[in-house]
């Protein structure tokens, strides 16, 4: 082998086994579109150890608040009977309530870091029904950076601090991004003021995955969940976000405390969108990409009830802090669809919570439901009760049993059964159009909104090197040929004022990152 292609193999990626990885973009799926397969190796060894990187504190999420309520439900969608479209109990009943648990936070750093920072925002649902546990995981915006789960850890990974010196540093976010152009919607949403939620009332949730409703005759359609905020919607400037971080840097968790504490209970309305289960071949996206939005005026929010949240936590640890929830984690008449990032997550999420929390986490008082539960799992670490049913023999702790054990459940309605035939494949899903919603997110902005857009994409990207900036223009430009020729002029401006009125310390610096392989951290 010679030098060069040493150097090559020295570069390979591989896993943990010495397998050299020739796709680390996609997951392994039936067709193009999904469902994932069970064998995704590299898949699930990645996702394993990046669920596993830190101890105790989550992953990602770490930052958060929480509060008790319910929800209350309409017994309708829209204007239709929701059992039309559901069997799922806790919808079916106009006035019919629930009790929920929610957890907002923040994505990227850790659990002191101040709420202002420009970040997505988590808000997740538990509801405790009467069919067991729901849980409704998601973010305040309705899209993501990425379609395909394989390339979660690197995501977070370039939006972390340098690993050699815990910098935080733009550039390598903006290297990930440049690279993977899906991002460039939801970089538009982040950049501009719809990236710093003013606090967690006045903020949207989404669950962002495409579901499934699936009805008593298992005939399933594919949806979208949405939570809009009663208190109305508010976001900051970085100008806004920079003098509340200088006071405050737990604006957002006092915030929702002291409204619930004052019986300013905050409400939301959770609406959905129904799209027909099928390929949609007539659109010129995939309805079930996560990096898109479904247009509002063809599947229009359509309510299904309402939320309230009206009890603080007792204890921050016990309950925000161990509260654990999963994609996963649905009840009969709700469904998966063949999303690649929800398939990828419903292992992810659960495989967490098993790790930080515990194998029995699920007995801890915030997570457990509040209704029958009778398993056949037993032991392991932190049990401190046996999930068995009043009448089950305790010797027979395994099923089908003849002896007194427990027996399976009679079906609520006919099974959905979608049908496929497709070869498994590494690959991305065919429509990926990855520039005509940021350029129309881009458009549909205030004038306003655009240019704090602007100024805080420049501000980012200025001290990025060269082949990043230029790549970034790129797809700003593919997006809305105005989008990317402000930043581009912007960038221009900013390298004129740094040559022309940096300080000699300044000047200086940049030399010694520009030597080292770093830039100096402006943002």
């Amino acid at each position: 082998m010679d030098q060069k292609d040493q150097k090559d193999n020295n570069m390979t990626l591989t896993n943990r086994q010495g397998h050299p990885i020739t796709n680390n973009q996609n997951i392994r799926t039936v067709g193009d579109r999904g469902p994932s397969t069970l064998e995704n190796y590299h898949f699930l060894e990645k996702m394993s150890h990046f669920d596993r990187e830190r101890i105790p504190q989550r992953v990602v999420h770490a930052r958060g608040a929480g509060a008790h309520g319910y929800f209350e439900a309409y017994g309708k969608v829209g204007d239709e009977p929701v059992s039309k479209y559901t069997r799922a109990k806790l919808f079916q009943e106009a006035g019919k309530q629930t009790p929920v648990f929610v957890r907002f936070s923040t994505v990227i750093h850790g659990g002191h870091s101040p709420e202002t920072f420009r970040d997505p925002r988590g808000f997740a649902t538990k509801f405790y029904t009467e069919d067991g546990n729901w849980d409704l995981v998601g973010n305040n915006l309705k899209i993501f950076f990425i379609r395909d789960p394989l390339k979660f850890p690197d995501m977070v990974h370039s939006f972390r601090p340098d690993p050699v010196n815990n910098l935080a540093n733009p550039e390598g976010m903006f290297d990930f991004v440049s690279n993977s152009p899906e991002a460039i919607h939801m970089i538009t949403f982040v950049f501009s003021p719809w990236g710093i939620p003013a606090n967690y009332r006045q903020m949207q949730g989404s669950g962002v995955n495409t579901y499934k409703w699936v009805n008593k005759d298992g005939e399933a359609v594919l949806v979208k969940y949405h939570w809009e905020p009663k208190q109305g919607i508010k976001n900051l400037t970085q100008k806004e976000a920079d003098a509340i971080q200088a006071k405050n840097t737990s604006h957002a968790t006092q915030d929702l405390y002291e409204a619930i504490e004052r019986g300013d209970y905050p409400e939301w309305e959770l609406c959905v969108q129904i799209m027909s289960d099928d390929e949609h071949a007539e659109l010129d996206f995939d309805p079930l990409d996560d990096t898109k939005l479904w247009d509002q005026e063809k599947w229009p929010f359509l309510p299904v009830g309402k939320m309230v949240l009206n009890k603080n936590p007792e204890n921050y640890f016990a309950e925000v802090e161990q509260a654990a929830f999963g994609t996963g984690v649905l009840v009969d008449g709700l469904d998966f669809s063949d999303d690649k990032m929800l398939q990828g997550r419903t292992f992810a999420y659960s495989d967490t919570q098993r790790y930080r929390v515990g194998s029995n986490y699920l007995q801890l008082s915030i997570n457990a439901p509040k209704t029958h539960v009778a398993t056949n799992q037993r032991d392991g670490q932190m049990a401190y009760s046996v999930d068995k049913a009043p009448d089950q023999n305790p010797h027979v702790d395994y099923e089908p049993s003849s002896l007194g054990g427990l027996k399976e459940a009679q079906p609520a309605g006919k099974d959905h059964e979608p049908s496929y035939n497709a070869k498994l494949v590494r690959q991305s899903i065919e429509r990926t159009n990855d520039y005509k919603q940021a350029g129309e997110t881009y458009r549909k902005f205030e004038d306003w909104e655009r240019d704090e857009l602007i100024s805080n994409l420049v501000d980012a990207l200025k001290v990025c090197q060269p082949v990043i900036q230029e790549k970034m223009i790129e797809h700003f430009t593919k997006a809305d040929a105005d989008y990317g020729q402000r930043v581009k002029d912007g960038l221009e401006k900013a390298k004129a004022d740094m040559s022309h009125t940096g300080s000699a310390a300044f000047r200086e610096g940049a030399e010694i990152a520009e030597k080292s392989g770093h830039k100096t951290d402006g943002y």
